[in-house]
């Protein structure tokens, strides 16, 4: 089964208190599909500039994911630069420059059509809502938003989270989207707007599932949630892309079963929690791209004992 995947492939440059790392690859499709890759088969939308270089493009064509549906623009690409030297849980910007991703305008390449399993990272919703119109036949959808987005193109923002199956948001993007501070009464306010199950990621703490009553084959409602903890790690290099890469394997866990249970979401979230821990490992993707499915399997037990009382 395949993955789409729509989102920013860029550069960054950061700094934390292990050292600093000038123009790595990053960006919230390019984290999601590494690590999704892993599980299932990867297909990109995204654009980059003519910095975008052949070694760049053998990150992702060494994980089999194709880019078809890269475009590639005159000028440079995305750039972001920050530092987690104050706080390991929150990037302090330095500079942002969207370059080509300022006009991206999302093209599907026909070979995409027929792809079972559409992830929205963290663009404009009105493109969002574009793409997911033009690929009717996914389905399942997935979709991530921040606070940019909430705050400023709210409405754009409700009308398309009908049209997600599952958010994936953090703990600030949860009570700012909702207005509520009790997590489970902004756990039914954010489901009320629209997807059946919210994924509330909660950076080294793990993440938290709320599900619509009846979603995925259970009838039990927001107040039935599920957590999944984060694994402890005696070093954390780079936070940057933990979450798109727990979104990756999350999703491509889901996208390599032959069909989506309660249980199999719960397995999903701890296989995010696995990448999400790899990721942060060492700076940008550099981890991500050197994994085998046996220290990931491996990995998963490790949770899987680390939360189990037999």
């Amino acid at each position: 089964m395949s993955i789409t995947v729509v989102g920013s492939v860029a550069f960054d440059s950061i700094e934390t208190p292990v050292g600093r790392r000038e123009r790595c690859l990053g960006g919230a499709a390019t984290y999601f599909a590494l690590a999704a890759s892993y599980f299932t088969a990867v297909r990109v939308i995204a654009v980059v500039g003519e910095d975008f270089s052949a070694a760049e493009e053998a990150v992702f064509t060494a994980r089999g994911i194709d880019l078809r549906g890269l475009e590639r623009a005159a000028g440079k690409s995305f750039f972001w630069a920050g530092n987690y030297l104050e706080n390991l849980n929150e990037a302090k910007t330095e500079q942002t420059d969207l370059n080509v991703f300022s006009s991206f305008n999302p093209q599907i390449p026909e070979a995409y059509l027929d792809s079972d399993f559409l992830f929205l990272a963290n663009i404009d919703p009105v493109l969002q809502k574009r793409v997911r119109e033009a690929m009717p036949q996914a389905r399942l959808v997935c979709g991530d938003t921040m606070n940019y987005w909430i705050n400023d193109h709210r409405a754009a923002l409700v009308e398309v989270l009908p049209a997600m199956d599952v958010l994936l948001i953090n703990d600030t993007e949860t009570r700012l989207l909702s207005g509520k501070q009790n997590s489970v009464q902004a756990a039914r306010d954010v489901l009320a707007l629209g997807p059946r199950a919210l994924v509330v990621k909660h950076g080294e703490y793990g993440a938290t599932a709320f599900f619509e009553a009846g979603a995925f084959g259970e009838n039990v409602d927001a107040r039935r949630a599920f957590r999944a903890p984060a694994l402890p790690l005696a070093e954390v290099v780079d936070p940057t892309g933990a979450g798109d890469s727990f979104a990756g394997g999350f999703f491509g866990y889901i996208a390599s079963q032959p069909e989506l249970t309660r249980a199999v979401f719960r397995r999903a979230m701890f296989y995010g929690s696995v990448m999400g821990s790899f990721a942060v490992e060492r700076f940008g993707t550099e981890r991500l791209q050197e994994l085998s499915r046996e220290e990931i399997d491996a990995r998963f037990e490790r949770l899987r004992e680390l939360t189990h009382l037999d």
